[in-house]
């Protein structure tokens, strides 16, 4: 959890609970380099707001789905004995506290946040899900598989398959 927290970066900034400080003359800098919304309204590009409702109408299907794996996770994990995967640590609100953007380019980055957070934390529950019942291996290269994938068992490798799931389905119990 402590990595969770955790960002390189050459930008002189605390983390101080929820709240992110910028040394003074940062946001100094940020608050000068901020564009007025007339002007980013009059030099923003045209396809961007031709496609705005396209965009944020996937706010919908992305409430729908976070809904419902929330829900899943919340009935079914218990009854698995799996570890529950913290939302927070996936779904992460900072980047509205940058002085540098108005008030638009927050929210767009407040929305992305949520949504590119969002498919990240159901990720990590379906990941969860597929090591406890299924642990194994596609035959085929898969790419973007999750972290957990690399320590599946491998394609046809049935030697002790009920034990090594076991080991699989305690070793989900106590991770935190």
């Amino acid at each position: 959890r402590a990595a969770v927290q955790e960002q390189e970066s050459d930008v002189r900034f605390q983390i101080k609970g929820k709240r992110i400080e910028f040394e003074r003359s940062i946001r100094e800098a940020h608050r000068r380099l901020k564009t007025g919304f007339i002007h980013w309204l009059v030099t923003y590009r045209p396809q961007n707001l031709i496609t705005g409702p396209v965009i944020y109408g996937m706010i919908v299907p992305l409430l729908m789905l976070d809904l419902f794996v929330s829900f899943y996770q919340a009935v079914c994990f218990p009854i698995y004995r799996v570890a529950k995967v913290r939302r927070g640590d996936y779904i992460v609100f900072d980047r509205q506290q940058l002085e540098y953007l108005n008030f638009i380019e927050k929210f767009h980055c407040t929305y992305c946040a949520y949504g590119s957070g969002l498919v990240a934390y159901v990720g990590e529950i379906v990941a969860r899900t597929e090591e406890y019942f299924c642990p194994i291996k596609h035959a085929r290269k898969v790419l973007g598989m999750h972290t957990r994938y690399a320590r599946f068992l491998d394609y046809g490798d049935a030697a002790d398959y009920e034990a090594r799931l076991e080991e699989f389905r305690v070793a989900l119990a106590k991770k935190k």
